[in-house]
């Protein structure tokens, strides 16, 4: 496996960051992804992208085999949410390792959950979405959408060893249809995608 550069890694937080001026789109105004309603909240953020984002998975879902859609988890997440994900998690695993130092923790947190300052999500330059059969039934892939490094025992990240074929197989026709248009897999979450092409 390659090395994994995780969004607390320095190089990530050098990257600059500009808007790209592309508007931020209510996804469930389109009759175009299937839309789950699992992270929904109030604000309807959750159903949000930029439109560079959504032209891309609308191209990549064109590309999966008859009869299998993309189903939309998550989009755009407020900053202030984005740090309360964070936040929690790193939360979780402070009291599971009280001896870790604060880089450690902050390290082992982005493997989940990207830091506030630089996560794509609050970009709307992020999405997490899995597969979807006929009627809507999700594919196995192996982990439940957004399940974390701990619960799955590292099963969460794309190039696990310790799923099952065909959950393997599911997620490569996922990372095959997404990367042939441009967006980038995070590899400790097979769900998580975003641009590469899409400052924000």
């Amino acid at each position: 496996m390659d090395e994994i550069v995780l969004m607390a890694d320095p190089r990530v937080a050098a990257v600059p960051v500009a808007d790209c001026g592309e508007p931020l789109v209510d996804v469930r105004l389109r009759d175009s992804l299937a839309v789950d309603r699992r992270r929904a909240e109030p604000s309807g953020a959750f159903a949000q992208l930029r439109e560079g984002v959504l032209i891309r998975l609308l191209r990549g879902q064109q590309l999966l085999p008859d009869g299998l859609r993309l189903l939309l988890v998550e989009g755009y997440r407020p900053p202030a949410l984005q740090r309360q994900y964070f936040d929690r998690y790193a939360g979780t695993l402070r009291a599971a390792h009280p001896d870790w130092s604060p880089e450690r923790l902050r390290e082992a947190a982005s493997r989940y959950v990207s830091p506030p300052e630089i996560a794509p999500h609050s970009a709307g330059a992020a999405v997490d979405l899995t597969l979807v059969g006929p009627g809507g039934r999700e594919l196995d892939m192996g982990t439940r959408v957004n399940a974390d490094p701990e619960e799955s025992d590292g099963a969460c990240y794309t190039d696990a060893a310790t799923i099952g074929p065909e959950a393997r197989a599911n997620r490569r026709v996922l990372a095959a249809a997404l990367g042939a248009v441009g967006l980038v897999n995070y590899p400790t979450e097979w769900c998580s995608q975003s641009s590469s092409c899409v400052q924000a």
